[in-house]
C-alpha cells in the first residue's frame, strides 16, 4: 500500500515555531494513520531547530531559491537558518525515497512546507506565490505536494497510484 508524507504538526505534534500544532480532523486521514500508511515529519525539528523557535520567513525568493543559495531563510531576529531548512528538506526527501512516497501533505504558507503560497519575508503576514524549501525540493524530485486545504486532492492522487 502506498504511503503519504504528512507534516507532523498536522497530526497534532506540537512542533510549530510557536510550540503549537495544526491538528487536522479528517476521517480519511485517520484511516490512513490506522493503516500505518502515514509517515509524519517536521523538517525544521528534524534538522535540529528547537521548539519553540523564532518565526522565520524566506527573504529574496522562495524555497527553490534557498536551495540554490539565491535566497535565505531568516528569523525575525535576523539569524540565517537556511542550512537548517535545507537539511530538513533533504531529510524529508530521504524519507520519501525510503518509503517510496510520491504524495505529501505539508503545512501551507510555512517557509519549509508551504506549497504555492509563502510569507513574503517582511514579517508583516503578507503572503505571496512560492514554495517553502521542503516543498520545492520534493517537487523537484517528482513528489506531488499539497497543503492541508487540499486533502481531497491529495487522497485522490494517492488512490491513483
Amino acid at each position: 500500500m502506498n504511503k503519504i508524507l504528512i507534516s507532523a504538526c498536522l497530526l497534532g505534534d506540537r512542533v510549530r515555531y510557536d510550540g503549537q500544532s495544526k491538528l487536522l480532523d479528517n476521517g480519511t486521514l485517520e484511516t490512513l494513520v490506522s493503516q500505518q500508511r502515514v509517515i509524519k515529519f517536521c523538517p525544521e525539528v528534524g534538522s535540529g531547530l528547537p521548539v519553540p523557535r523564532p518565526a522565520a520567513e524566506i527573504e529574496g525568493g522562495d524555497g527553490s531559491d534557498v536551495l540554490t543559495n539565491q535566497a535565505k531563510v531568516i528569523t525575525r531576529d535576523g539569524r540565517d537558518v537556511s542550512n537548517y531548512f535545507i537539511e530538513g528538506a533533504q531529510q524529508a526527501l530521504a524519507l520519501c525515497r525510503e518509503h517510496n512516497i510520491t504524495v505529501a501533505v505539508l503545512t501551507g504558507i510555512s517557509p519549509s512546507c508551504g506549497s504555492q503560497k509563502i510569507y513574503d519575508g517582511s514579517f508583516r503576514r503578507k503572503i505571496r506565490d512560492g514554495d517553502g524549501v521542503t516543498s520545492a525540493l520534493l517537487k523537484q524530485h517528482g513528489i506531488h505536494v499539497f497543503d492541508q486545504h487540499q486533502l481531497e486532492q491529495a487522497f485522490k492522487q494517492l488512490a491513483e497510484l
